[in-house]
């Protein structure tokens, strides 16, 4: 069998629920099945998943990743285990990435001397300002966590960790994106944010354990705010921040416009690059389908590369492209969309057909918006020139637009040139 291309491991290395009551954390699913039960990964499932993840790769970078539950609960010991494992098996000339998601919580000073010299990448999960973090970033208590991952967010500036921002994009959140991102890039100095979707599906008992049913909890983005939300941080960021503050949803899309395929997993034709590793050794295909239906196996009785490298798994990456229906294939946005995360796609499409996304109506709203901007930036790079020429041209070009734009009906055409009404494209931050 044709090896498969390099693949992304996100181990989880502890079952325990998340000190944030997240509806989105998958360990909240377990807790809900096995009340007040721990899960810590051992040191043998520790040292099989550095030693088959690097044996597995030829690539000259390796990352090692990790997330949670709450991954700093396994507390700095382990870690300092995980180097001395990388080091042993470590090849010659082969460099190895270190990333991990938190929120922030446990993070001292001595965590942060940690992170550093380990030049580990810290993604710290914060949902915008205090009012709209704290909606449902709480911890047991009921106490909102706002202060406490601010906190933590300084410390790493202080010891500089290097850092990203993830923050989730919910019901409440994804009407406010100007303050949300204005809060990052302003108040917090943070320049690599990344913007997640919450669709979160409730299944027929009721319960949030599995991919599946087709109506969403009252925390989950609806798709037209999803679209505004990500228009009005690209409206913004495309006038004076390209260059200097990077957007996993500009970025990532802006690589489909110069080269036909975006950067981003959830907008790639197939799927199966990027598992998950339980704490006790079980990989399932995809960190968003950690259910029975999707265990591959467990690394300790089958090497990691021979699951990644399974008819299963080959077949779960290719039903994305295989089952995309006819409404997405005939979709001028396809090469930027590929009907994005497989996860999401449980509507039916306008004649009937099932494997819809559900955030279709909005990425549509935010690709048929930014298309003109990023055929700019693409014909700019093309001509090896920086992307952020844009900024000029905006500054020169638009204030010939604006009669253009007081005259426009909600449902006229868009000035702007996207194709798309007045009220979906430049109408919506009026």
């Amino acid at each position: 069998m044709t090896a498969r291309p390099a693949f992304h491991v996100m181990a989880k290395p502890t079952g325990a629920a998340c000190n944030l009551n997240c509806a989105y954390c998958f360990f909240l699913a377990k807790e809900a099945l096995y009340p007040g039960s721990t899960f810590r990964m051992s040191d043998e499932v520790m040292e099989a998943y550095i030693r088959q993840t690097i044996e597995a790769h030829s690539a000259p970078e390796i990352t090692i990743a990790w997330q949670g539950g709450e991954p700093t609960l396994m507390g700095i010991e382990f870690y300092k285990r995980v180097m001395q494992a990388v080091k042993r098996w470590q090849k010659p000339g082969v460099s190895i990435l270190h990333t991990i998601q938190t929120n922030g919580i446990l993070l001292n000073p001595a965590w942060c001397e940690f992170l550093r010299d380990n030049r580990f990448l810290v993604g710290i999960s914060l949902d915008g300002p205090r009012e709209l973090h704290d909606t449902y970033r709480k911890d047991r208590g009921g106490r909102g966590t706002f202060d406490r991952v601010v906190r933590a967010v300084r410390l790493m500036q202080r010891e500089r960790v290097e850092f990203n921002v993830l923050s989730t994009v919910n019901s409440m959140n994804s009407r406010h994106a100007r303050a949300v991102y204005r809060f990052f890039r302003d108040e917090l100095g943070a320049r690599h944010l990344q913007f997640i979707p919450i669709v979160e599906r409730i299944n027929d008992d009721r319960r949030r354990l599995l991919q599946q049913g087709d109506t969403v909890s009252d925390r989950s983005v609806e798709p037209e705010l999803y679209g505004r939300f990500l228009i009005e941080i690209f409206d913004e960021w495309v006038r004076r921040d390209v260059g200097s503050v990077f957007v996993n949803t500009i970025d990532g899309v802006l690589a489909a416009w110069v080269c036909g395929r975006s950067s981003l997993c959830i907008f790639h034709p197939t799927c199966g690059g990027g598992v998950a590793l339980e704490h006790n050794g079980d990989l399932y295909s995809c960190d968003h389908f950690v259910e029975p239906k999707y265990l591959l196996g467990n690394i300790l009785r089958t090497p990691l590369a021979q699951l990644v490298n399974s008819e299963p798994q080959r077949r779960f990456g290719e039903d994305k492209r295989d089952t995309l229906p006819r409404y997405c294939r005939e979709c001028k946005f396809l090469f930027a969309c590929q009907g994005e995360c497989p996860k999401n796609r449980f509507l039916r499409t306008p004649d009937g057909e099932p494997g819809l996304n559900y955030l279709c109506a909005g990425l549509k709203a935010y690709f048929a918006h930014v298309d003109p901007y990023m055929r700019t930036m693409a014909n700019l790079l093309n001509q090896h020139r920086p992307a952020s020429g844009i900024m000029d041209i905006l500054r020169t070009e638009e204030p010939r637009f604006a009669p253009a734009f007081a005259r426009a009906g909600r449902n006229d055409p868009c000035p702007c040139g996207s194709g798309s009404k007045y009220k979906k494209c430049h109408g919506q931050a009026a």
